[in-house]
């Protein structure tokens, strides 16, 4: 599978008492295929899986697919702290009819590069699906290293990576010496380097509300090729970037952009709060500010 374009972490409605609200996670993936997205992630961070229990996971999947109907690739995360549970989050992807799984470190463990790799080659087995590979070492206090990514090449299925250190020699690294592994976007401030390095895919959270605005970026760069549009575009990002980092509030701010389309995606599950009222205003500033930005760019209204 050759993963292309954007692929949008799915958030998970809720309604007040935090049961999901399945008319607005309908209305969200609409909105997401309508828009040009090329794929959605379910069960990634930005959907919250680490606070659903396994039997909301595989609903999420199964309805997910039922919704999407084929008409844009469904990955599905298999995050767990137990390999165990990893697996078994593959199996049901694969019955599911998913088109690729995406497999992270397992978080709190602290495995070494091999025993990271003896538990992605246990889910692949379990799945035979192509995998995404996440790499977050700021969630998962590790990286998938050499050693782990030489024993993943004993599985064509491997076939991506999102990466998402923030360490530009990571990213010159995979471009240089695993070129068979094809390079995903998983830091938002760094898409134009990612991009300029061969990445034709970005997996963006904050593509659930401004979709447009990423696939301009995407159209731009790697399929147009013009870094110069790419750059004044990715200026014009770069504000909303720092607004989705800051203070934790990560999916708080996606969820609250997504209701500001009109999709009320409604609260994060706990420990998480909703964003109180200054949050909210600077988002809704910083987004109208690059959407007027980005239609002047390029002529299209974001």
């Amino acid at each position: 599978m050759k993963f292309e374009g954007i692929y949008t972490p799915l958030v998970t409605p809720y309604h007040t008492d935090f049961t999901c609200n399945e008319d607005v996670l309908a209305q969200a993936i609409e909105h997401l295929i309508s828009a040009g997205v090329h794929g959605i992630i379910v069960a990634g961070t930005t959907g919250e899986y680490y606070a659903q229990t396994f039997e909301e996971r595989i609903w999420m999947m199964e309805h997910c697919r039922d919704l999407i109907a084929n008409r844009v690739s469904l990955i599905v995360g298999t995050g767990a702290i137990r390999t165990e549970d990893s697996v078994e989050f593959a199996k049901h992807a694969k019955t599911a009819g998913a088109d690729a799984i995406l497999v992270a470190t397992p978080p709190y463990a602290y495995p070494t590069g091999r025993e990271i790799a003896l538990h992605a080659l246990a889910i692949d087995r379990a799945a035979n699906l192509p995998v995404m590979l996440y790499n977050y070492p700021g969630r998962m206090s590790v990286n998938m290293d050499e050693e782990t990514l030489d024993r993943l090449g004993r599985s064509a299925n491997f076939c991506a990576i999102k990466e998402s250190s923030g360490d530009p020699n990571r990213l010159h690294m995979l471009a240089r010496d695993y070129p068979h592994i094809a390079l995903s976007c998983g830091m938002d401030d760094q898409a134009l380097e990612f991009f300029a390095w061969g990445a034709r895919s970005w997996v963006c959270a904050g593509s659930n509300f401004a979709p447009e605005a990423h696939i301009a970026l995407y159209q731009a760069c790697a399929v147009e090729g013009d870094f110069t549009k790419g750059r004044a575009i990715m200026s014009a990002m770069l504000p909303l970037m720092r607004v989705l980092e800051q203070g934790g509030k990560f999916i708080q701010c996606i969820k609250y952009g997504l209701t500001l389309r009109g999709i009320d995606a409604g609260p994060p599950r706990k420990p998480l709060q909703p964003l109180n009222k200054d949050d909210k205003r600077e988002l809704s500033e910083v987004i109208h500010t690059m959407n007027t930005t980005i239609r002047a760019i390029t002529g299209t209204t974001p």
